[in-house]
């Protein structure tokens, strides 16, 4: 493959953002090659000049996420006027309005594509395996700094429960789909102040 000019980064990251607004709409399977290279407004070939197959176009499409999800964080756990523990609730309210059924285009794609692509693609599975374990690892980082400042009980265990918290929450995320309704999320909500009680 030749070299990217910042035209083509340019078409191919617009290929990426077009796929993933579809995606968290249709699912990957559901996808076809047609409907994406239409609403990218892009021909055939120039699918294929940056991404070798439709496998290799999820796997970047993942990649992108899994660094866009980690800036998020950044900027969301950046305010250091917010304690540790007013982060971590910050980041759980984000998490129940960007789950909420009604609005698909900005569902997260781990619990997306979590089940439907891990059969199918070893290397997709594996991407939002480490995705998943890198967002545990913020999550606990998150709760030390909670318990250093002051705000988190001493007494949490931030590894366990920062792997508990985000199951708890994918969980919850996937019977919001199946209930159509944000109450499993309201309620990882309450559950997730209990398990983070304040110092």
């Amino acid at each position: 493959m030749l070299p990217m000019t910042k035209k083509t980064e340019k078409t191919r990251e617009h290929i990426l953002t077009v796929g993933r607004q579809l995606i968290s709409e249709l699912g990957f399977n559901a996808l076809g090659l047609g409907l994406l290279l239409k609403e990218a407004e892009v021909p055939k070939g120039s699918f294929y000049y940056y991404f070798a197959s439709k496998e290799d176009f999820g796997c970047k499409l993942l990649e992108q996420y899994i660094a866009y999800y980690h800036e998020r964080l950044d900027a969301l756990w950046s305010n250091e006027k917010r304690s540790g523990r007013e982060k971590l609730m910050d980041y759980w309210d984000q998490w129940v309005v960007n789950q909420c059924p009604v609005n698909a285009q900005n569902t997260c794609l781990i619990v997306k594509l979590g089940a439907e692509v891990s059969d199918m693609s070893e290397d997709m599975r594996i991407i939002l395996a480490d995705g998943a374990a890198s967002i545990v690892n913020r999550l606990a980082e998150q709760i030390n700094g909670g318990i250093k400042d002051g705000s988190l009980s001493s007494d949490i265990q931030p590894d366990l429960t920062a792997s508990m918290l985000y199951q708890m929450w994918l969980g919850a995320s996937l019977m919001a789909k199946l209930q159509h309704s944000a109450s499993p999320l309201v309620q990882a909500r309450t559950n997730s102040e209990i398990l983070l009680p304040a110092a």
